[in-house]
């Protein structure tokens, strides 16, 4: 088997070598997940069926590259031996497309090459906040949360709302929900920073525009096989639940107020009427806190040494303005302009998410 046409896209042919054995590889880790020793340990086994998803999908692009390849071999020969001129039209068609089939194989071969994000197959814990900017900031943030939704729906996610802090005239000073459903936090991990907001409040009577701030942060669910939090490291308070302006929404202590003595991170949870409910949903938000402090603690001391990501990824950085007057959203970190606002407010995130997926596969590719 040659690999020219790859060789031609400047990809040294001894990459391929790297796919040789993965046939091998499988029947190893089938074998780990038949193992009593490993079905006994649930973090290892999830780490092995993890693996074999991972080494199944390689093998899967492997063999289908070749046969493609091979399929347009076959094709070639009909036009260097075939005198039937619709047999070679039809060979021709095929090499067509095929080809961009072994394009599209091409650059997933490459992709494949890139170590997999541990965090790219979970579900995320989404939270949005009003900044600088008061209620229009707050009003904002249901806009984008609204948007958010929006997309998920689309994907096919579901949508929990886990807190939230309503200001009591259709805005929220802060939102946090849980998204879950196939590779969520692939798709919106670019999302965590500072969205800015230009445009007339309902309220302005001089039409002048008014410059509010929200932040996003996507952070991945942890599981508990992920996140031990012992019971001697959380502090947890009961209160009674408030809503708009301060006041009493219940006559019991059912909101629930836990503080992560290690960190000092705090979650607060009063949406549910059940305390046991309210605690439920607290604690999943600090263990995604709490993975999501360790992870970064740990770029940190990676990325000391490493400055080819593009922005400090930082949630205070400002990532994105929508511009309403213009319909004009842009995305600061890879410059990238859209007059579609309205559209992406609706719900189709992609327009901005898939670019913002692509570049940065395409600059971590450039390590490969």
């Amino acid at each position: 088997m040659e690999f020219t046409h790859v060789a031609s896209k400047g990809i040294n042919v001894d990459i391929f070598k790297r796919f040789e054995h993965l046939d091998e590889k499988l029947l190893e880790l089938e074998g780990q997940l038949s193992d009593p020793a490993v079905l006994g340990d649930q973090k290892k086994y999830a780490s092995v069926a993890k693996e074999h998803s991972h080494v199944t999908r390689l093998n899967d692009l492997h063999n289908e590259y070749k046969n493609v390849q091979d399929e347009i071999s076959d094709n070639k020969e009909i036009l260097r031996e075939d005198d039937d001129e619709e047999m070679r039209e039809m060979a021709r068609d095929e090499i067509t497309t095929l080809t961009e089939r072994l394009e599209q194989l091409h650059v997933d071969l490459r992709l494949s090459l890139l170590p997999p994000d541990p965090n790219d197959d979970k579900n995320t814990i989404l939270e949005v906040r009003a900044g600088t900017g008061g209620d229009e900031a707050a009003l904002f943030v249901a806009d984008v949360f609204k948007m958010y939704s929006r997309y998920a729906d689309a994907q096919g996610w579901r949508v929990e709302i886990l807190s939230s802090s309503p200001n009591g005239i259709g805005g929220f000073k802060e939102i946090i929900a849980l998204i879950s459903g196939d590779k969520v936090f692939s798709k919106l991990k670019h999302e965590s920073g500072a969205h800015r907001v230009q445009r007339v409040p309902e309220t302005e009577t001089q039409g002048r525009i008014h410059t509010s701030a929200i932040t996003v942060a996507v952070l991945p669910e942890a599981e508990e096989v992920e996140v031990d939090i012992a019971p001697g490291d959380i502090k947890i308070d009961v209160y009674r639940a408030s809503g708009p302006g301060g006041q009493s929404v219940n006559t019991t202590d059912s909101a629930v107020r836990i503080t992560h003595l290690p960190t000092g991170l705090v979650v607060t949870s009063q949406d549910e009427k059940s305390q046991h409910k309210n605690k439920a949903k607290a604690l999943q938000v600090l263990r995604a806190r709490v993975l999501d402090k360790m992870q970064q603690d740990q770029h940190d001391l990676i990325s000391a040494d490493r400055r080819s990501q593009v922005g400090s990824g930082d949630r205070s950085e400002r990532i994105r303005t929508y511009n309403y007057p213009q319909g004009r959203l842009t995305d600061h970190r890879i410059n990238l302009t859209l007059y579609k606002l309205d559209d992406i407010l609706a719900g189709r995130v992609e327009h901005v998410i898939d670019p913002l997926i692509a570049y940065y596969q395409a600059e971590a590719l450039k390590s490969v």
